[in-house]
Protein backbone atom coordinates (compact mmCIF):
# COMPACT_ATOMS: atom_id res chain seq x y z
CA UNK A 1 0.00 0.00 0.00
CA UNK A 2 1.38 3.66 -0.94
CA UNK A 3 2.20 5.41 2.24
CA UNK A 4 1.41 9.23 3.40
CA UNK A 5 4.60 10.37 2.38
CA UNK A 6 5.05 8.83 -1.10
CA UNK A 7 1.40 9.64 -1.82
CA UNK A 8 2.06 13.49 -0.61
CA UNK A 9 5.74 13.54 -2.70
CA UNK A 10 4.14 12.21 -6.14
CA UNK A 11 1.72 14.89 -5.82
CA UNK A 12 4.25 17.60 -5.30
CA UNK A 13 6.65 16.61 -7.83
CA UNK A 14 3.46 16.68 -10.38
CA UNK A 15 1.92 19.75 -9.28
CA UNK A 16 5.36 22.05 -8.35
CA UNK A 17 7.84 20.21 -10.31
CA UNK A 18 5.47 19.45 -13.47
CA UNK A 19 7.74 15.80 -13.80
CA UNK A 20 5.38 13.75 -15.76
CA UNK A 21 4.18 10.33 -14.68
CA UNK A 22 6.84 7.87 -16.43
CA UNK A 23 9.71 10.19 -14.46
CA UNK A 24 8.10 10.48 -10.87
CA UNK A 25 7.26 6.33 -11.46
CA UNK A 26 11.59 5.96 -12.05
CA UNK A 27 12.25 8.26 -9.05
CA UNK A 28 10.46 6.79 -6.32
CA UNK A 29 10.65 3.73 -8.19
CA UNK A 30 6.85 2.95 -8.48
CA UNK A 31 4.75 1.80 -10.55
CA UNK A 32 3.02 4.34 -13.37
CA UNK A 33 -0.14 2.62 -11.97
CA UNK A 34 0.57 4.09 -8.58
CA UNK A 35 1.61 7.58 -9.71
CA UNK A 36 -1.87 7.58 -11.59
CA UNK A 37 -3.83 6.64 -8.52
CA UNK A 38 -1.89 9.05 -6.12
CA UNK A 39 -3.33 12.01 -8.64
CA UNK A 40 -6.31 10.66 -9.16
CA UNK A 41 -7.00 10.79 -5.27
CA UNK A 42 -7.74 13.81 -3.22
CA UNK A 43 -7.33 12.09 0.34
CA UNK A 44 -3.71 10.68 1.28
CA UNK A 45 -4.68 6.89 1.27
CA UNK A 46 -6.05 5.09 4.49
CA UNK A 47 -6.14 1.46 5.83
CA UNK A 48 -9.52 0.25 6.06
CA UNK A 49 -9.76 -3.33 7.16
CA UNK A 50 -12.17 -5.58 5.98
CA UNK A 51 -15.41 -6.16 8.17
CA UNK A 52 -15.23 -10.08 9.03
CA UNK A 53 -18.94 -10.19 9.77
CA UNK A 54 -20.75 -11.18 12.91
CA UNK A 55 -22.30 -14.10 14.62
CA UNK A 56 -25.48 -11.63 14.25
CA UNK A 57 -25.83 -12.00 10.49
CA UNK A 58 -27.11 -15.09 9.83
CA UNK A 59 -30.28 -14.10 12.03
CA UNK A 60 -30.48 -10.01 11.04
CA UNK A 61 -33.14 -11.42 8.09
CA UNK A 62 -35.39 -12.88 11.03
CA UNK A 63 -35.12 -9.85 13.39
CA UNK A 64 -35.93 -7.74 11.04
CA UNK A 65 -39.34 -9.89 10.38
CA UNK A 66 -39.85 -9.86 14.00
CA UNK A 67 -39.65 -5.56 14.47
CA UNK A 68 -41.52 -5.04 11.54
CA UNK A 69 -44.18 -6.81 13.20
CA UNK A 70 -43.81 -6.22 16.54
CA UNK A 71 -41.42 -2.71 16.31
CA UNK A 72 -41.11 -2.59 20.18
CA UNK A 73 -39.99 -6.13 21.07
CA UNK A 74 -37.40 -6.61 23.64
CA UNK A 75 -34.30 -8.55 22.70
CA UNK A 76 -34.98 -10.98 24.83
CA UNK A 77 -38.01 -12.03 23.32
CA UNK A 78 -36.45 -12.20 20.22
CA UNK A 79 -33.69 -14.36 21.27
CA UNK A 80 -36.41 -16.67 22.52
CA UNK A 81 -38.33 -16.17 19.29
CA UNK A 82 -35.30 -16.91 17.26
CA UNK A 83 -33.76 -19.91 19.36
CA UNK A 84 -30.49 -18.07 20.31
CA UNK A 85 -28.17 -19.73 22.28
CA UNK A 86 -25.32 -17.08 22.11
CA UNK A 87 -24.23 -13.64 23.96
CA UNK A 88 -27.37 -11.92 24.41
CA UNK A 89 -25.00 -8.89 24.18
CA UNK A 90 -24.10 -9.10 20.39
CA UNK A 91 -27.86 -9.54 19.89
CA UNK A 92 -29.42 -6.59 21.45
CA UNK A 93 -26.77 -4.19 19.97
CA UNK A 94 -27.70 -5.29 16.71
CA UNK A 95 -32.12 -4.92 17.41
CA UNK A 96 -30.79 -1.66 18.70
CA UNK A 97 -29.20 -0.33 15.75
CA UNK A 98 -32.19 -1.94 13.62
CA UNK A 99 -35.00 -0.92 15.74
CA UNK A 100 -35.31 2.59 14.72
CA UNK A 101 -35.66 1.85 10.88
CA UNK A 102 -39.26 0.22 12.16
CA UNK A 103 -40.59 3.13 14.56
CA UNK A 104 -42.43 5.97 13.62
CA UNK A 105 -40.47 8.91 14.00
CA UNK A 106 -40.54 11.32 17.10
CA UNK A 107 -39.44 14.20 16.69
CA UNK A 108 -39.15 16.56 19.92
CA UNK A 109 -41.44 19.60 20.41
CA UNK A 110 -39.92 22.83 21.04
CA UNK A 111 -40.82 24.79 24.00
CA UNK A 112 -41.46 28.20 23.12
CA UNK A 113 -42.59 30.94 25.29
CA UNK A 114 -44.86 34.04 24.84
CA UNK A 115 -43.95 37.50 26.08
CA UNK A 116 -45.06 37.82 29.54
CA UNK A 117 -46.55 34.56 29.77
CA UNK A 118 -45.32 32.07 32.57
CA UNK A 119 -42.24 32.00 34.96
CA UNK A 120 -40.87 29.49 36.61
CA UNK A 121 -40.66 28.98 40.88
CA UNK A 122 -38.71 26.43 43.44
CA UNK A 123 -36.57 26.29 45.96
CA UNK A 124 -32.39 26.59 45.62
CA UNK A 125 -30.95 24.92 49.06
CA UNK A 126 -26.79 25.81 48.49
CA UNK A 127 -24.47 23.27 49.39
CA UNK A 128 -22.83 25.44 52.28
CA UNK A 129 -23.29 26.38 56.06
CA UNK A 130 -24.07 29.88 56.86
CA UNK A 131 -23.55 31.56 60.25
CA UNK A 132 -26.77 33.09 61.68
CA UNK A 133 -25.55 34.20 64.62
CA UNK A 134 -25.33 33.25 68.38
CA UNK A 135 -22.64 30.71 67.57
CA UNK A 136 -25.26 29.09 65.50
CA UNK A 137 -24.93 27.85 61.54
CA UNK A 138 -27.52 26.90 59.31
CA UNK A 139 -26.75 23.29 57.14
CA UNK A 140 -27.95 23.31 52.91
CA UNK A 141 -30.84 21.97 53.88
CA UNK A 142 -32.00 24.65 56.22
CA UNK A 143 -30.78 27.69 53.67
CA UNK A 144 -34.24 27.79 50.95
CA UNK A 145 -32.92 30.17 48.23
CA UNK A 146 -36.44 31.15 46.46
CA UNK A 147 -35.84 31.46 42.54
CA UNK A 148 -37.71 32.61 40.03
CA UNK A 149 -37.40 32.73 35.90
CA UNK A 150 -38.91 34.48 34.02
CA UNK A 151 -39.45 31.84 30.38
CA UNK A 152 -39.33 34.78 27.75
CA UNK A 153 -36.64 36.99 28.76
CA UNK A 154 -34.43 33.83 31.22
CA UNK A 155 -34.79 37.27 33.58
CA UNK A 156 -33.56 34.98 36.55
CA UNK A 157 -34.45 36.58 40.51
CA UNK A 158 -33.63 34.99 43.80
CA UNK A 159 -33.89 36.09 47.51
CA UNK A 160 -32.60 34.11 50.25
CA UNK A 161 -35.16 33.46 52.65
CA UNK A 162 -35.43 32.36 56.63
CA UNK A 163 -37.83 29.17 56.26
CA UNK A 164 -39.87 27.35 53.77
CA UNK A 165 -43.14 28.31 56.17
CA UNK A 166 -45.47 29.97 54.11
CA UNK A 167 -45.29 33.09 55.88
CA UNK A 168 -41.69 33.44 54.68
CA UNK A 169 -41.77 31.87 51.34
CA UNK A 170 -44.96 34.38 50.17
CA UNK A 171 -43.43 36.99 51.62
CA UNK A 172 -39.97 36.60 49.44
CA UNK A 173 -41.78 35.52 46.38
CA UNK A 174 -43.55 38.94 46.76
CA UNK A 175 -39.91 40.55 46.96
CA UNK A 176 -39.30 38.97 43.74
CA UNK A 177 -42.44 40.20 41.72
CA UNK A 178 -42.34 43.76 43.32
CA UNK A 179 -38.54 44.23 42.35
CA UNK A 180 -39.47 42.74 38.61
CA UNK A 181 -42.00 45.51 38.83
CA UNK A 182 -45.06 43.16 37.03
CA UNK A 183 -46.19 40.15 37.66
CA UNK A 184 -46.27 36.90 35.17
CA UNK A 185 -49.67 35.53 34.31
CA UNK A 186 -48.77 31.80 35.10
CA UNK A 187 -46.42 30.85 38.36
CA UNK A 188 -45.21 27.32 37.75
CA UNK A 189 -44.31 25.68 40.77
CA UNK A 190 -42.86 22.24 42.07
CA UNK A 191 -45.42 20.45 44.91
CA UNK A 192 -44.08 22.72 47.56
CA UNK A 193 -46.22 22.28 50.28
CA UNK A 194 -46.72 25.84 51.26
CA UNK A 195 -48.06 26.24 47.40
CA UNK A 196 -49.92 23.42 47.02
CA UNK A 197 -49.79 19.80 45.61
CA UNK A 198 -51.28 16.89 43.53
CA UNK A 199 -54.38 14.95 45.30
CA UNK A 200 -57.00 12.70 43.67
CA UNK A 201 -55.07 13.45 40.25
CA UNK A 202 -55.59 17.11 39.94
CA UNK A 203 -53.36 20.09 41.50
CA UNK A 204 -54.62 21.45 45.20
CA UNK A 205 -53.80 24.90 45.75
CA UNK A 206 -53.41 26.25 49.88
CA UNK A 207 -55.20 28.76 50.94
CA UNK A 208 -52.33 31.01 51.31
CA UNK A 209 -51.36 30.43 47.90
CA UNK A 210 -55.27 31.38 46.57
CA UNK A 211 -55.08 34.13 48.38
CA UNK A 212 -51.73 35.55 46.85
CA UNK A 213 -52.74 34.47 43.29
CA UNK A 214 -56.10 35.99 43.52
CA UNK A 215 -54.37 39.64 44.56
CA UNK A 216 -52.39 38.96 41.54
CA UNK A 217 -55.28 38.19 38.84
CA UNK A 218 -52.59 35.30 37.90
CA UNK A 219 -52.61 31.22 37.60
CA UNK A 220 -50.52 29.24 39.59
CA UNK A 221 -49.53 25.66 38.30
CA UNK A 222 -48.26 22.69 40.03
CA UNK A 223 -46.19 20.45 37.87
CA UNK A 224 -47.08 16.75 38.38
CA UNK A 225 -45.14 14.14 40.11
CA UNK A 226 -41.60 13.28 39.05
CA UNK A 227 -41.56 16.06 35.98
CA UNK A 228 -38.66 17.94 36.20
CA UNK A 229 -38.32 18.73 32.37
CA UNK A 230 -41.55 20.78 33.34
CA UNK A 231 -39.36 23.22 34.99
CA UNK A 232 -36.41 22.49 33.39
CA UNK A 233 -35.53 26.58 32.98
CA UNK A 234 -35.56 27.06 36.92
CA UNK A 235 -33.40 23.85 37.22
CA UNK A 236 -30.95 25.14 35.07
CA UNK A 237 -30.81 28.50 36.57
CA UNK A 238 -29.83 26.09 39.90
CA UNK A 239 -27.09 24.79 38.17
CA UNK A 240 -25.46 28.02 37.04
CA UNK A 241 -26.01 29.49 40.39
CA UNK A 242 -23.69 26.68 41.98
CA UNK A 243 -21.15 26.68 39.43
CA UNK A 244 -20.98 30.44 38.80
CA UNK A 245 -22.23 32.18 42.65
CA UNK A 246 -21.03 30.11 44.47
CA UNK A 247 -17.19 28.94 43.88
CA UNK A 248 -14.66 31.42 46.08
CA UNK A 249 -17.08 33.13 47.99
CA UNK A 250 -17.49 33.75 51.77
CA UNK A 251 -20.45 34.83 53.79
CA UNK A 252 -20.66 36.60 57.40
CA UNK A 253 -24.44 36.10 56.92
CA UNK A 254 -27.54 36.04 55.18
CA UNK A 255 -27.97 39.61 55.15
CA UNK A 256 -24.31 39.54 53.13
CA UNK A 257 -25.54 36.41 51.16
CA UNK A 258 -28.46 38.55 49.91
CA UNK A 259 -26.57 40.90 49.20
CA UNK A 260 -23.72 39.64 46.87
CA UNK A 261 -26.48 37.30 45.62
CA UNK A 262 -28.36 40.90 44.37
CA UNK A 263 -25.21 41.79 42.76
CA UNK A 264 -24.21 38.96 40.86
CA UNK A 265 -27.87 38.82 39.64
CA UNK A 266 -27.40 42.11 37.84
CA UNK A 267 -24.23 40.96 36.38
CA UNK A 268 -25.56 37.74 35.34
CA UNK A 269 -28.70 38.59 33.45
CA UNK A 270 -26.93 41.06 31.07
CA UNK A 271 -24.90 37.51 29.88
CA UNK A 272 -26.11 35.80 26.86
CA UNK A 273 -27.82 33.02 26.64
CA UNK A 274 -26.94 30.74 23.88
CA UNK A 275 -31.01 29.51 23.60
CA UNK A 276 -32.04 33.30 23.20
CA UNK A 277 -29.12 34.62 21.16
CA UNK A 278 -29.28 37.57 23.48
CA UNK A 279 -29.31 39.00 26.95
CA UNK A 280 -32.13 38.69 28.96
CA UNK A 281 -31.75 42.36 30.14
CA UNK A 282 -32.40 42.72 25.91
CA UNK A 283 -35.85 41.06 26.49
CA UNK A 284 -37.22 41.72 29.74
CA UNK A 285 -38.81 45.15 28.51
CA UNK A 286 -41.00 43.52 26.05
CA UNK A 287 -41.66 40.47 28.28
CA UNK A 288 -42.40 42.87 31.22
CA UNK A 289 -44.87 45.34 28.99
CA UNK A 290 -46.92 42.12 28.81
CA UNK A 291 -47.21 40.99 32.50
CA UNK A 292 -49.66 41.91 34.59
CA UNK A 293 -49.59 45.11 36.54
CA UNK A 294 -48.92 44.74 39.92
CA UNK A 295 -51.89 45.02 42.53
CA UNK A 296 -52.92 48.33 43.80
CA UNK A 297 -52.79 46.55 47.37
CA UNK A 298 -50.25 44.24 48.47
CA UNK A 299 -50.72 40.93 49.23
CA UNK A 300 -51.10 40.32 52.36
CA UNK A 301 -47.86 38.19 53.37
CA UNK A 302 -45.06 37.63 56.47
CA UNK A 303 -45.95 36.97 60.01
CA UNK A 304 -49.19 38.25 61.10
CA UNK A 305 -50.52 37.61 64.58
CA UNK A 306 -52.96 39.44 67.29
CA UNK A 307 -52.46 38.48 70.96
CA UNK A 308 -52.76 40.03 74.52
CA UNK A 309 -49.17 40.95 75.56
CA UNK A 310 -48.24 38.83 78.87
CA UNK A 311 -47.10 40.71 81.81
CA UNK A 312 -43.34 39.59 80.50
CA UNK A 313 -43.80 42.28 78.12
CA UNK A 314 -42.44 39.54 75.27
CA UNK A 315 -44.01 38.10 72.04
CA UNK A 316 -42.72 35.07 70.17
CA UNK A 317 -42.05 34.30 66.63
CA UNK A 318 -40.44 31.96 65.13
CA UNK A 319 -39.16 30.05 68.16
CA UNK A 320 -37.60 33.50 69.39
CA UNK A 321 -38.89 35.79 72.07
CA UNK A 322 -38.57 39.46 71.38
CA UNK A 323 -39.15 42.33 74.07
CA UNK A 324 -42.22 44.68 73.95
CA UNK A 325 -42.50 47.85 75.82
CA UNK A 326 -44.45 47.14 79.16
CA UNK A 327 -46.41 49.87 79.11
CA UNK A 328 -49.12 47.79 76.87
CA UNK A 329 -49.13 45.16 79.41
CA UNK A 330 -52.51 43.26 79.27
CA UNK A 331 -53.48 45.36 75.54
CA UNK A 332 -54.22 43.49 72.45
CA UNK A 333 -51.36 44.13 70.03
CA UNK A 334 -50.61 43.44 66.64
CA UNK A 335 -47.68 41.33 65.54
CA UNK A 336 -46.42 42.15 61.85
CA UNK A 337 -42.98 40.84 60.78
CA UNK A 338 -41.39 40.22 57.17
CA UNK A 339 -37.78 38.78 55.96
CA UNK A 340 -36.22 41.19 57.94
CA UNK A 341 -38.29 43.08 60.96
CA UNK A 342 -39.95 42.58 63.38
CA UNK A 343 -42.94 44.88 64.69
CA UNK A 344 -45.38 45.10 67.28
CA UNK A 345 -48.20 47.75 67.07
CA UNK A 346 -50.92 49.04 69.51
CA UNK A 347 -53.44 51.38 68.89
CA UNK A 348 -51.82 52.43 65.71
CA UNK A 349 -48.29 52.94 67.62
CA UNK A 350 -45.37 51.06 67.28
CA UNK A 351 -44.42 49.69 70.37
CA UNK A 352 -41.39 47.36 69.27
CA UNK A 353 -39.55 47.00 66.13
CA UNK A 354 -36.32 44.36 66.25
CA UNK A 355 -34.19 43.02 63.68
CA UNK A 356 -35.61 39.61 62.44
CA UNK A 357 -32.95 37.26 63.78
CA UNK A 358 -32.29 33.47 62.19
CA UNK A 359 -30.77 31.97 65.14
CA UNK A 360 -33.30 29.71 67.23
CA UNK A 361 -34.62 29.87 70.55
CA UNK A 362 -32.75 33.61 71.19
CA UNK A 363 -34.47 36.26 73.27
CA UNK A 364 -34.06 39.79 72.16
CA UNK A 365 -34.63 42.55 74.33
CA UNK A 366 -34.41 46.46 73.51
CA UNK A 367 -32.57 48.40 76.47
CA UNK A 368 -35.52 50.58 76.26
CA UNK A 369 -38.15 48.09 76.98
CA UNK A 370 -35.85 46.81 79.95
CA UNK A 371 -35.93 49.89 81.59
CA UNK A 372 -39.19 50.87 81.41
CA UNK A 373 -39.88 47.43 82.88
CA UNK A 374 -38.09 48.00 85.60
CA UNK A 375 -39.17 51.57 86.17
CA UNK A 376 -42.87 50.21 86.03
CA UNK A 377 -41.58 47.65 88.78
CA UNK A 378 -40.64 50.33 91.16
CA UNK A 379 -43.53 52.61 90.45
CA UNK A 380 -45.52 49.31 91.32
CA UNK A 381 -44.14 48.25 94.12
CA UNK A 382 -44.27 51.68 96.37
CA UNK A 383 -47.74 51.14 95.58
CA UNK A 384 -48.55 48.66 97.20
CA UNK A 385 -46.37 48.75 100.07
CA UNK A 386 -48.24 49.08 103.38
CA UNK A 387 -48.47 52.35 105.15
CA UNK A 388 -46.52 52.82 108.72
CA UNK A 389 -48.76 52.50 111.55
CA UNK A 390 -49.32 55.67 113.21
CA UNK A 391 -48.07 56.53 117.08
CA UNK A 392 -50.81 55.78 119.20
CA UNK A 393 -50.76 57.34 122.74
CA UNK A 394 -49.68 54.80 125.98
CA UNK A 395 -52.07 55.60 129.43
CA UNK A 396 -50.82 54.74 132.51
CA UNK A 397 -53.05 52.02 134.30
CA UNK A 398 -53.84 54.51 137.33
CA UNK A 399 -55.26 57.02 134.54
CA UNK A 400 -58.02 54.37 134.15
CA UNK A 401 -58.43 53.63 138.06
CA UNK A 402 -59.09 57.37 139.06
CA UNK A 403 -61.76 57.34 135.87
CA UNK A 404 -63.30 54.07 137.54
CA UNK A 405 -62.89 55.77 140.68
CA UNK A 406 -60.85 52.37 141.89
CA UNK A 407 -58.44 54.18 144.74
CA UNK A 408 -56.10 52.35 146.70
CA UNK A 409 -54.90 49.96 144.30
CA UNK A 410 -51.28 48.67 144.68
CA UNK A 411 -49.35 48.95 141.15
CA UNK A 412 -46.04 48.31 141.99
CA UNK A 413 -45.29 47.14 138.22
CA UNK A 414 -46.08 51.06 137.15
CA UNK A 415 -47.69 49.26 134.25
CA UNK A 416 -49.57 50.76 131.59
CA UNK A 417 -52.65 50.09 129.02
Amino acid sequence: MLSVEDWAEIRRLHRAEGLPIKAIARVLGVSRNTVRAALASDAPPKYVRQPKGSIVDAVEPRIRELLQAFPTMPATVIAERIGWTRSIRVLSSRVAELRPVYLPPDPASRTSYVAGEIAQCDLWFPPITLSVGFGQVRRPAQLPVLTMVCGYSRWLSAVLIPSRRAEDLFAGWWRLIERLGAAPRTLVWDGEGAIGRWRGGRSELTKQCQAFRGTLGAKVVICRPADPEAKGLVERAHDYLERSFLPGRAFDGPAEFNTQLTGWLAVANTRPRRALGCAPTERITADKQAMLTLPPVAPVVGWRASTRLARDHYIRLDSNDYSVHPAVIGRRVEIVADLTRVRVVCDGKTVADHERIWAWHQTISAPGHVAAAKSLQRTRIRMLRPAPEPEVEVRRLSDYDTALGVEGVDRADGGVA
